[in-house]
């Protein structure tokens, strides 16, 4: 790729960097890669904190760690590791109760935390997590005990939604609909317009079911107090993520869909003004060193052909097929690269081979950094 190569070393090694923000498609390694990240600053004296995301419980494992809580946790590193590694899986319902419980009275919270529409909007409102991922980031900047955070976004639909989804959940909460729901009924000189009201109100009631109504009034009443401060601190957290310290690290597979949604991330971020330090490119497959790279797939093909028909060494048969499958991949995955490099120039660019098992320990995270700070 004509880019030149992501110096993860660098990044980690600069105190000037203190926030890395893992984020692109789901299932292209964010997770692995932000552990991997904050492992390896760990290693080279950076007191680091890893925020995941729903992460499968073997990664969990892989950093020493039985489970990942709301808080947390150290990672039992080797002896004399000059840094320190933290590691956490973000529980949006908690982060959520945590910012009530912080801007309103006892009372109040208490009326929120109880409320039906709260519960269902804390656990499962479109938006939500990703929101709550801006909200911990914020608290954990905040709190000033690591020097580095490395966020793994949440596994959306769209990358683009980890930026997006704050600001969705505020305007429905903010919302014409919402402040309609939870007005009083007019009386006096504004009957008829009440009635009016009574009657739209009414039919909201049939569609949503009264209940429903009656806990968004309950729950927009105890909440107003609250609003505010939620709207300042996504505010705050948002112009965060565009400070000098922050770095975002988009990562992506070498498949057409996973690229696509990189490309379109990175031109986003440069939309806001966010600070795009390069793109990951997990699980290619590298040529190997060597006579065997010069041997191309239609020769390796051939040549497996020859020894089929001859009868003789079937090994070596399959070997070439293996070999020229595999040419045939780096090809594809390299004209890909290409067609991204080409639509994103000067994008500094970092590529971690496939591995042939799951990473399950250390050693394997460590593997991954290795494999970062290497770039192609």
């Amino acid at each position: 790729m004509s880019a030149g190569r992501l110096d993860v070393d660098a990044l980690l090694d600069d105190p000037a960097t203190r926030i890395v923000v893992c984020c692109g498609a789901g299932g292209v390694g964010k997770t692995t890669t932000a552990a991997a990240l904050g492992l390896r600053a760990a290693e080279r004296g950076r007191h680091a904190v890893v925020i995941t995301v729903d992460p499968a419980r073997r990664l969990a494992q892989s950093m020493g760690l039985e489970t990942l809580d709301n808080t947390p946790s150290p990672v039992p590193l080797p002896e004399g590791t000059p840094g320190s590694m933290h590691a956490m899986m973000l529980d949006m319902k908690r982060t959520f109760d945590e910012v009530v419980e912080e801007h309103a009275d006892p009372e109040r919270a208490r009326q929120i935390l109880a409320n039906p529409f709260y519960r269902t909007l804390s656990t499962s409102f479109s938006g939500t997590q990703e929101y709550m991922a801006m909200e911990k980031l914020g608290q954990l900047r905040q709190s000033g005990e690591w020097d580095l955070i490395v966020v793994d976004t949440p596994p959306s639909r769209s990358a683009l939604d980890f930026l997006d989804a704050p600001k969705r959940l505020g305007r429905f909460l903010d919302g014409r609909l919402v402040k309609f729901l939870s007005a009083p009924a007019p009386s006096g000189a504004f009957r008829l317009l009440g009635a009016g009201m009574g009657l739209v109100t009414s039919v909201l009631g049939k569609v949503l079911g009264a209940q429903l109504l009656n806990d968004l009034r309950a729950f927009v009443a105890a909440f107003d107090t609250v609003f505010g401060g939620f709207q300042e601190r996504a505010e705050r957290t948002y112009r965060l993520l565009q400070a000098p310290g922050t770095a975002f690290v988009v990562v992506a597979a070498p498949e057409p869909d996973a690229l696509r949604e990189a490309s379109y991330f990175m031109r986003r971020l440069a939309t806001d003004a966010m600070p795009l330090a390069g793109l990951v490119v997990n699980r290619t497959h590298p040529l190997p060193e060597g006579a065997g790279a010069r041997l191309d797939a239609e020769a390796a093909t051939a040549a497996a052909e020859s020894l089929e028909a001859a009868g003789t060494h079937p090994g070596a048969s399959a070997a070439l097929r293996l070999h020229a499958e595999l040419v045939r991949t780096h090809r594809r995955e390299r004209g890909l690269r290409e067609r991204t490099a080409a639509d994103h120039p000067g994008v500094p660019v970092a590529e971690v081979p496939a591995l042939p098992e799951d990473v399950h320990d250390l050693d394997g995270l460590r593997g991954i950094g290795e494999a970062l700070a290497r770039g192609a």
